[in-house]
Parts: C-alpha cells; sequence; structure tokens
C-alpha cells in the first residue's frame, strides 16, 4: 500500500487483520471516508464465528455474559459435563486467570455498566445493517419477531424483568406473552412441554456467511485487497506501521486494525489488560417438518435456533477451550438432548454442517474497540454478539482511526482500560 500521511494525519491507508463480519464493517467504513483498505486473513472469508452462529440481529437479546445467574450457571457447570457452559477440569493457567477476572465482574454493578455501554452498539445495530445492504451489499436481512420458548410461565416472566433492565439503559424492547392456541400458531415447531412464549419484536436475522461473504465482496468491488496470510507481529515504522507474515514480505501502511476474534491476545501481547477467551460455540442444520417463521430461543438450555436454508440452524454451549481444538462430537449431543424435548418436527438425526467455532469473551461483558498503540487499532471481544455488533463497531471505530479522536460512545471499550497509559511497544509480537 502506498500514499501514506503520517501518524499525526488521517490516515489514506489501513491494513484490517480479519475478514469476519467486525473486520469487514471496519474495512467498508473505513472506505466510505476515502481510506485505501486492505483486508489480511490467515484462512480467507468468515472462516471463524462469522460462519457458523444463529445469525441473529437482535439487540433486545443481547445482554452481556457477566450476569450474576452466569456465576451461578459456570459453578453447576463444574459438576455436569453436558451443561450448556463447559469448562473443561485440566491444568491451564491462562484460562483460570480469565475465570477468576470474569467472576469478579458476575457483579449486578458491572453488568449493568457492561449493558449502559454496549447500548450504543445495540442503538445502531439495525441501522448500520441497513446502510450496509442499501448501499450494495447484496445480501437479505429478515425482519422478525424471536420467540423465547419456556416450559412454565414464572421462568417467562423473571425474562421479563431481564428486558426491563436493557428498557432501563435506554434500549426500546417490545415483548408480549403468546400461550395456547396462539402460541402454536406463532411457534409451530414448540412442543407441548413449551407452555409459555415471550415474543420479542423488531428484530432480524441472516445467513450469517452469506452475509459476511457479500460484505467481503462488496468490500472488494470498492478496491480494497483482500489477501491471505498469517500475521506474527505489527510494528511502528517512520510514519507508519509495517505489518509483518509468517511467510511472505511485510505490508506497510498508515495504519493497522486487528479484528482476529478469539486470537487477539497473540496480537496484542500485554498491553491489552483485560482478558480475553475463546468461548466456543457449536452449530449444525437439521430439516424440520413445518416451516419456522422466525428464530426460537431456549433460555433454560441456551440453544438458538434460526430458518436457515429450508431448515433450521441449531447453535449452542459456550465452550472454554484453546480457539484451534477440534470439534467435540459430545458437546454436538449435548445440544440435542437439551433441545430435542422442546420441539416438535426436527429430523434431528439427519443433521448437517456440523460445525464450532470460537467467540472472543471479555472478562468484564465489554468489547475492545479503539487505539492500542500509535497506528495499531482493535476491534474483538464482542462475545456471542459479533454479528449484530460487527457494523456498529465498524462505524465507530472509522470515525476514531480517521479523525484521531475516541468518540464519547466507544469511550468504555477502550483496549487500555484499566490502566495508566505509559510509553508505548514499538512491536506487538506474537
Amino acid at each position: 500500500m502506498s500514499g501514506r500521511s503520517g501518524m499525526d494525519a488521517s490516515p489514506r491507508s489501513v491494513i484490517v487483520v480479519g475478514a469476519g463480519i467486525v473486520g469487514l464493517s471496519t474495512a467498508w467504513f473505513l472506505q466510505e471516508h476515502g481510506v485505501e483498505v486492505t483486508v489480511l486473513d490467515r484462512a480467507g472469508v468468515a472462516a471463524g464465528a462469522s460462519w457458523g452462529n444463529a445469525g441473529w440481529v437482535s439487540p433486545a437479546l443481547t445482554a452481556p455474559l457477566n450476569s450474576p445467574s452466569m456465576l451461578r450457571e459456570g459453578v453447576r457447570a463444574l459438576a455436569n459435563p453436558a451443561a450448556p457452559l463447559h469448562i473443561p477440569l485440566r491444568a491451564d493457567a491462562r484460562l483460570a486467570q480469565f475465570l477468576l477476572r470474569f467472576a469478579a465482574n458476575c457483579r449486578s454493578t458491572a453488568w449493568q455498566r457492561a449493558v449502559r455501554a454496549n447500548a450504543v452498539l445495540n442503538d445502531e445495530a439495525i441501522e448500520t445493517f441497513d446502510v450496509l445492504v442499501t448501499n450494495g451489499v447484496d445480501a437479505p436481512v429478515t425482519d422478525t419477531s424471536v420467540a423465547v420458548a419456556f416450559r412454565d410461565s414464572a421462568h417467562a416472566h423473571g425474562f421479563l424483568t431481564e428486558l426491563s433492565h436493557l428498557s432501563a439503559s435506554g434500549q426500546h424492547v417490545h415483548a408480549e406473552i403468546l400461550t395456547g392456541t396462539t402460541l402454536h400458531e406463532q411457534v409451530p415447531l414448540a412442543s407441548p412441554r413449551v407452555t409459555t412464549v415471550v415474543d420479542v419484536s423488531g428484530q432480524r436475522f441472516v445467513d450469517p456467511g452469506r452475509f459476511t461473504h457479500a460484505l467481503a465482496t462488496a468490500v472488494t468491488e470498492r478496491g480494497a485487497a483482500l489477501r491471505t496470510g498469517e500475521v506474527c507481529r505489527t510494528s511502528k515504522s517512520g510514519d507508519g506501521v509495517v505489518v509483518g507474515l509468517r511467510a511472505g514480505e511485510p505490508l506497510h501502511a498508515d495504519a493497522v486494525v486487528l479484528a482476529t476474534g478469539a486470537w487477539l491476545p497473540a496480537l496484542t501481547g500485554r498491553r491489552v489488560r483485560v482478558r480475553l477467551q475463546a468461548g466456543r460455540g457449536y452449530s449444525f442444520t437439521v430439516p424440520v417438518d413445518r416451516p419456522l417463521p422466525g428464530p426460537i430461543y431456549l433460555p433454560e438450555v441456551r440453544v438458538a435456533c434460526t430458518p436457515y436454508r429450508g431448515g433450521l440452524r441449531v447453535a449452542g454451549t459456550m465452550e472454554f477451550r484453546h480457539p484451534a481444538e477440534p470439534l467435540d462430537s459430545r458437546r454436538i449431543e449435548a445440544i440435542v438432548a437439551s433441545a430435542a424435548p422442546l420441539l416438535d418436527g426436527v429430523r434431528w438425526s439427519d443433521r448437517t454442517d456440523l460445525w464450532v467455532g470460537p467467540r472472543p469473551v471479555t472478562d468484564d461483558g465489554m468489547p475492545l474497540i479503539g487505539r492500542l498503540a500509535a497506528g495499531v487499532y482493535v476491534a474483538g471481544g464482542h462475545g456471542m454478539w459479533g454479528l449484530a455488533h460487527g457494523p456498529a463497531t465498524g462505524r465507530l471505530l472509522a470515525e476514531q482511526i480517521v479523525t484521531g479522536k475516541q468518540p464519547e460512545a466507544v469511550r468504555p471499550f477502550d483496549p487500555l482500560r484499566g490502566r495508566a497509559t505509559g510509553s508505548e511497544p514499538l512491536t506487538l509480537p506474537l
């Protein structure tokens, strides 16, 4: 890349490392500011969590993970290998440090702080998807309501109470209780064990792999270079940055954005104090006997189901393992065993597209968005909500990169939060 403008001026060239929804959204919005972009990924477009997730753009349901209930669930999960939250019992110092920090942040005050901070991403989620589609991203975004299904009404009303906390943060949420005939008309796959549904309107869903590939196509058609390569370091060089590759010549630009999801710690080093861990999710596709009008969420077993290519994409599990470990078929079986009693007309044995992917989870329930060092920016750590929050993240970060000013709304997501600002390292190694 050429045409560098200097570290103190608006950058004219940026390398975005990561071709998932977050990285590609950042690239697209940088292009809106006239920035020359190269997108670099070690495995290609949508190779991680951007392909296999449930595809929800659901601001009303994007609650931070670090809730007091999650801490209680984690303790119970230690004794139940089939639990939706899976923590392997083995020696792993890095995981232990993350879990201790995460547990410390599973307080009501910390959770409410994360809710308030994430509200800006929720507020912009649907609008930024509209911006992308209106301006050439050729993939459908479907308006929908999400049917949140419960075995009993007490749990349903408890869920409504949780939604009220989001409303208190300024986010508009419209939900209604469905029972009896209305329930089964709205959710034709619900089994007799489902007695109550909370219908949350005003949401969206997409085919996540299709949307991310369409976004990549739009970015390249607007002039970006899309390259494959594994980054091993970034370093300052004169008035720009150098991105070193494991194989091939290094790349030069005015700035670099690190948007590598669960692999972020390998490139950010010790500069970031917020712990980030891969919370791996599983999904698969199954045929259904009756078409489903919209997504179903089964919160008691933490399983999300979405209409997908004539069938149903089923997604679940939060598994704290290294992102590169292979798929564990026992996790798929656990999802089936927990969801099957609640859904009828699903051919569970005919499942295809078995997938596992790492979702980047931070210990305080807030993503990492902003400046890490001179010319180096970070975008990641969205947990389960990277798809929903990716375009909004890209727009906010692009504004910061181009103007040199941190938007007030992004301040809680500062990757350097929790530490005093000191001298900046010249190199961020793998």
